[in-house]
């Protein structure tokens, strides 16, 4: 394959791979190369990003290459996840957050397998609204993120604390996906826009907000 279109493969990988990234073993595993071949391709896929100043770059985070936003653009996008008119969290966004609340720490693929879709759109705008939050790595292969909620959940949904959750008592531990429709069901009907939280609510890191179209596409469509 051409060192060119390499260069795309590994970009739309590391679309795919998400916050966790790819590391150069990963990357070299899917596109059967030696390691050092494929961080080197992902190394020069990070330059030429940078040195063309495309709104999407390549970071090399914790070993993994990951796919980033432009920080020289952050300032954009903080306005965007602050307008009004995308103050409230989606539907998606909701179920995601309600999956977290009840199962934290979790991570990112044990969201996706109890809701059927891909969340890693979801799972940034939560991170960046600052209602989730890293609180550990998993003991499994690649040591993925384990997400939890923040205190800014607890004052988004006018909550004294985890133990103020509704209890899921009407579905059984074995039942995921009926335990999150419930939550989810419940926190929407509390929601506040975030221009109701309290001023002195703490900053969050610029970042793309809402899920797009594509973060809707259930995995388990053929």
């Amino acid at each position: 394959m051409e060192f060119s279109k390499l260069k795309t493969v590994i970009e739309g990988l590391l679309f795919m791979a998400g916050d966790e990234g790819l590391n150069a073993k990963q990357l070299a595993d899917i596109l059967q190369l030696d390691a050092a071949v494929a961080a080197d391709i992902a190394k020069d896929l990070m330059r030429e990003l940078k040195r063309k100043k495309r709104g999407i770059q390549v970071s090399l985070v914790a070993g993994a290459f990951r796919l980033t936003t432009n920080p020289e653009h952050s300032p954009y996008f903080e306005r965007m996840a602050y307008t009004p008119t995308r103050s409230s969290l989606s539907q998606a966004a909701l179920e995601t957050l309600s999956i977290v609340a009840y199962r934290q720490p979790i991570t990112r693929i044990d969201i996706e397998e109890i809701r059927g879709v891909k969340s890693d759109r979801a799972i940034h705008s939560l991170v960046i609204k600052d209602l989730i939050e890293e609180v550990g790595r998993a003991e499994a292969i690649g040591r993925p993120i384990l997400y939890g909620t923040t205190k800014s959940f607890l004052d988004y949904f006018g909550l004294a604390g985890l133990d103020a959750l509704p209890e899921p008592t009407a579905v059984d531990d074995d039942s995921l996906d009926e335990q999150t429709q419930l939550l989810f069901e419940k926190l929407e009907s509390r929601q506040i826009t975030i221009d109701e939280m309290p001023e002195d609510e703490p900053g969050t890191e610029p970042g793309a907000d809402d899920e797009f179209a594509a973060d809707e596409m259930r995995v388990n469509e053929s």
